[in-house]
């Protein structure tokens, strides 16, 4: 038997403090991973001395840890570790990533090969993906809690946790960003690797100092053993507001054919552009992500999250548009110099593909069943990871077709064209993601 917790505990103010500590902390370390990730592209290319395609296969090719999030997710929705299912996995995430980026950093700049750095980057997204799904369901829980009916007089609604770690993700970016943009031109990339390493060890020690019970989570009125979790999340993906819904966002991703490993080449190699513009080009994505939560928040969350996600999407084939203008040089002409767009448009550009997964996630929440929201919750995060992974890889496929080489990019514009038509062809789907009142009407009759 569970009870209900007091509406006036004397401790919800401590719990909510505390849990907003932890759940900050680790969307912050989660944003601020960008930092050792933009060290490995140029570590890969000056390093190293890959080509466009190869940065590009790597870079896709270790984030394949991400696509098992389901199984994380079910794990950590049923197997308890010391009476906790979410702490525990937050700490083995973080002792994960501690442990790879400090391998990479203690080994010999000119013994390492490609196997071995993919191994530990295949390892630290193994312990990223564990963590944040961890952090993604209690994320689920609190949000799911905030908008049942008997939660119906506290101030704070769905979208508030999710806008709280949205900002603590994108602070860590900007931060990260910003002193990868200052650090690599200073240090060698083994001292990026080595101080992110410390900075998730220190999340670690953080971490397990805290017992699940002080979050004041949600009770679930029993454990379910993994096959039950299973039928669970089987039972919810039944459903075709979250079947469609689902399937329709990793479609929108997946038909786009990546082409940031070219954009990265032409940036640096043939514009010869400063590692430092790139990372102020990251900063100014991350803020723009971190300004676009605020705004969500306080102005956009009554808008319908088909029209708003569509309206994002075709955005996004605006921006690619422009690249194609800015690779054919006419944004040069007329006076705009190539720093100031590449700080800009592509750090917008950057970022655009995350900005509809805020209002996705939301409805989400919503639409999840009691229970199985880590399940949940780590399939639409492993669908999004898949469906990248093949975005990459079509683009690697496209710049083959049309002849991208690292010393030949006069097939650029025409793969950009190609990336920005795909990109408008999801918004005919849009159907696909029910309408917000057609969901609360669904959650009520359930």
């Amino acid at each position: 038997m569970v009870s209900s917790p007091s509406p006036a505990s004397p401790d919800g103010g401590k719990d909510s403090n505390l849990m907003r500590r932890i759940l900050g902390l680790g969307f912050w370390v989660q944003g601020f991973r960008c930092l050792p990730w933009l060290a490995i592209n140029f570590f890969l290319k000056d390093g190293l001395n890959v080509d466009p395609s190869t940065l590009q296969l790597l870079q896709n090719s270790a984030n394949l840890p991400m696509v098992g999030k389901p199984l994380y997710g079910v794990v950590s929705d049923a197997v308890y570790i010391s009476g906790q299912h979410r702490i525990p996995y937050i700490a083995i995430g973080a002792f994960l990533q501690a442990a790879s980026w400090l391998a990479i950093a203690i080994l010999s700049p000119s013994g390492i090969s490609i196997f071995t750095l993919s191994l530990c980057l295949l390892l630290s997204n193994l312990g990223a993906s564990i963590a944040e799904v961890a952090n993604d369901a209690i994320v689920a829980e609190i949000g799911k809690e905030l908008t049942m009916p008997p939660k119906t007089s506290q101030s704070s609604s769905s979208g508030e946790i999710q806008s709280f770690v949205w900002i603590a993700s994108s602070a860590g970016g900007v931060l990260g960003n910003l002193l990868g943009g200052i650090a690599i031109n200073r240090y060698a990339p083994q001292a990026i690797f080595l101080f992110f390493s410390l900075t998730v060890a220190l999340q670690l020690f953080i971490t397990i100092t805290v017992h699940e019970s002080s979050l004041d989570l949600p009770k679930s009125s029993s454990r379910v053993g993994i096959r039950k979790q299973l039928s669970e999340l089987s039972v919810a993906l039944q459903k075709p507001e979250i079947a469609y819904s689902i399937a329709w966002l990793a479609a929108s991703n997946a038909i786009i054919p990546a082409l940031t490993g070219t954009m990265f080449f032409y940036q640096t190699e043939h514009l010869h552009i400063d590692s430092s513009v790139l990372g102020i080009s990251k900063v100014f994505g991350q803020a723009a992500m971190l300004l676009w939560s605020i705004i969500y928040k306080l102005y956009l969350k009554s808008v319908p999250s088909k029209k708003l996600i569509a309206a994002i999407q075709g955005v996004m084939a605006v921006f690619m548009l422009s690249d194609l203008l800015f690779v054919k040089g006419v944004y040069r002409n007329v006076g705009v110099p190539d720093s100031f767009y590449v700080i800009v448009f592509s750090g917008l550009l950057e970022v655009l593909f995350f900005f509809k997964i805020l209002p996705f996630n939301i409805l989400i929440a919503q639409l999840c069943p009691s229970g199985c929201e880590g399940s949940l919750m780590a399939l639409v995060a492993s669908a999004n990871a898949l469906s990248f992974i093949v975005s990459g890889y079509l683009g690697v496929a496209l710049s083959s077709c049309v002849g991208v080489t690292s010393s030949d990019l006069s097939g650029f514009p025409q793969a950009l064209l190609i990336q920005a038509l795909c990109t408008l062809v999801p918004i005919y789907w849009a159907s696909c993601i029910p309408d917000d009142k057609k969901s609360k009407t669904s959650a009520k009759n359930k």
